[in-house]
């Protein structure tokens, strides 16, 4: 299989979300030393202007607090281990070798999967808790404990049939110019095998990335290769060329 990842985007993402760890520890240290000067004996803090410090501690406290928001955000996505385009390159072995995986090129859809069964945009979560779905409706099972403790680690599992969808349209739109009637199929993958699942008709497939959990990624493609599906691209050399050729750049 052919597998095309954007290690400059990855390796920046991840570069950056370092950076900001370090730089929102040093601005909140920063913050807990000014405020608490007095009772570290630290004179320099003690000499400041108490207009001057009142102004500027509210500032140096919400530049500690964004930053950190920030950079928890992008350790969940670019830090965390395993990495979603290995884990899915790992389940999608003995996958026809004509097939194609394209992995942070194409914004908002960060995996698009390019086989003879179709093409397909898929969306992961690393989350490891209670879900269940109806339709299109997510809920999280948790206590509200669970809740707070999720809501601090930044790390709820947001809607991801409404995130698939739109990474399927806008996969649709790039390449309609090819072929208008194409049919993108976005697909939403459990990269946990911890993850409990309730699935109640979703609008769209919800799998696994474990093949030994039901349903997975690795069944679901081999299904739609059964005699009578009517999903497929015939043509699959040309596409993954035009493919490559319109949306692809490469760095």
């Amino acid at each position: 299989m052919h597998i095309v990842t954007n290690e400059t985007l990855v390796k920046r993402n991840r570069k950056i979300a370092t950076s900001l760890f370090f730089f929102s520890m040093i601005v909140l240290g920063v913050g807990f030393f000014a405020a608490n000067g007095s009772f570290f004996g630290i004179s320099a803090f003690r000499s400041l202007n108490q207009g001057v410090y009142f102004m500027c501690m509210p500032v140096v406290l919400l530049i500690g607090f964004v930053s950190t928001l920030i950079s928890v955000r992008m350790t969940n996505l670019w830090l965390r281990v395993p990495r979603p385009e290995d884990v899915i390159k790992e389940n999608l072995k003995g996958l026809s070798h004509k097939s194609a995986l394209y992995n942070y090129y194409h914004s908002p859809a960060r995996h698009v999967l390019i086989c003879p069964q179709g093409v397909f945009v898929i969306v992961t979560r690393y989350q490891d808790g209670k879900y269940s779905v109806n339709g299109d409706k997510w809920k999280t099972r948790r206590s509200l404990s669970g809740k707070l403790f999720s809501a601090f680690r930044l790390d709820d599992l947001g809607d991801p049939t409404r995130e698939a969808k739109d990474a399927a349209a806008y996969v649709h739109y790039i390449t309609e110019d090819y072929d208008p009637d194409l049919v993108i199929q976005p697909l939403i993958l459990f990269i946990n095998p911890r993850a409990q699942l309730e699935i109640n008709e979703s609008t769209v497939p919800v799998l696994f990335a474990d093949p030994k959990i039901k349903p997975n990624l690795k069944e679901y493609l081999r299904d739609l290769q059964k005699p009578g599906t009517t999903t497929g691209l015939p043509n699959i050399e040309e596409f993954i060329k035009e493919f490559e050729a319109a949306t692809l750049e490469y760095d």
